[in-house]
């Protein structure tokens, strides 16, 4: 470990020999035409709550070209977004595939006429780097985060000091912007965006008319029209509402209320709804591993979805469709999604003290007036 250590210090010693810059203290990047965007170490929920930052660019600079690197985890957010001209998926185990890094360094060395590195919950030496041996003109990057300062701070000519505890409770899509609000970049719109098509409408349009042939068929004209979506897992196991809980609002909901209901998720979340499904009482309706297109499309048709904090919930949070997010440890007024029918419920930094009730309450007052 000792020996691992030394090495690195050197190597950073030497990186910062042959590839520091000069500090420009200048806030004015002149004309722009050309962005380089560096997001690889970014979540799904980082980069679509980032959707206000190309938003701000395109609004001071309507027709500079945006391109973006990023993570084979969160590439596919960004698929069909009009503001976008290019993304490069950035993936370390195919830099060794010559043909592939042949590719990534011609992306890199375009040229550029500004590059930047947005901040979310913490500072990337890759990404910083990768801005670095890009041919850029000028590249942006934070200073210090909270106070903290950036050791690769030196990779970028333009530096941003970056500190929110002051205001704990601002939403990272109003945080992300504190790196490009000196140069003149803002929006007043935070929402997230994600760009579906009409072969992604009709997926979800097959699924929800399965849901209410099957309804109709068990229930009669009992049955109400309105369509709930649930997403029970998360990526953090401190997310993840009890599932007995989450079996007993589907029941409820579907026996004292007569909604359609389905579950979504990905494998990721198998152990989740494979337990609701074999727990339940009633039929589980599942829309399993769609692409992020396919999953905004249904919940765009659907009167209402319930998540966890997890990247879905900025999915949901795309849509024009009302939300409610469960919150534990995680603070929602950074997190939760923007808008006028966008809700979340939290109590206490166990997501567990939530009860079934307080979200049938919500759930009421929503599809009540709708």
């Amino acid at each position: 470990m000792a020996v691992k250590n030394s090495f690195l210090k050197i190597l950073f010693s030497v990186i910062k020999l042959f590839f520091s810059v000069k500090e420009n203290l200048s806030n004015n990047l002149g004309e722009i035409s050309s962005v380089l965007i560096i997001r690889q170490h970014n979540q799904l929920g980082d980069v679509l709550v980032g959707t206000s930052f190309v938003r701000a660019i395109k609004e001071k600079y309507p027709d500079a070209e945006i391109n973006f690197v990023l993570s084979p985890q969160n590439y596919k957010a960004l698929v069909g977004n009009k503001n976008i001209n290019s993304f490069f998926v950035f993936d370390k185990k195919k830099l060794f595939n010559i043909s592939y890094l042949l590719s990534y360094i011609k992306y890199l060395r375009k040229g550029y006429d500004c590059c930047f590195v947005p901040v979310t919950v913490s500072i990337s030496f890759t990404s910083n780097f990768i801005a670095r041996i890009s041919k850029c003109k000028i590249r942006v990057g934070a200073n210090s985060l909270n106070g903290e300062i950036n050791t690769s701070n030196f990779l970028f000519d333009r530096r941003v000091d970056l500190d929110w505890r002051k205001y704990p409770d601002s939403h990272y899509a109003d945080r992300i912007l504190d790196l490009i609000r000196p140069f003149g970049f803002d929006t007043k719109n935070f929402n997230t965006e994600i760009f579906f098509d009409e072969v992604h409408l009709k997926e979800a349009e097959r699924f929800i008319s399965s849901i209410k042939r099957k309804s109709e068929k068990s229930y009669g004209n009992n049955t109400e029209n309105k369509i709930i979506g649930i997403h029970p897992g998360a990526g953090k196991p401190q997310n993840i509402w009890n599932l007995d809980k989450v079996i007993t609002l589907i029941e409820k909901l579907k026996s004292d209320y007569c909604y359609n209901l389905y579950i979504e998720g990905t494998d990721a979340d198998k152990n989740e709804m494979d337990y609701i499904k074999a727990r339940s009482l009633i039929e589980i309706h599942e829309f399993r591993n769609k692409s992020i297109q396919e999953t905004a499309a249904l919940i765009e048709l659907s009167d209402l979805f319930i998540t966890t904090d997890t990247g879905t919930m900025h999915i949901a949070g795309s849509t024009k469709t009302a939300v409610i997010s469960l919150f534990g440890p995680t603070n929602p007024y950074n997190w939760a999604p923007i808008g006028e029918n966008k809700y979340f419920i939290r109590k206490s930094d166990l997501i567990d003290d939530i009860e079934v009730e307080d979200v049938i309450k919500l759930v009421q007052k929503i599809l009540t007036n709708y």
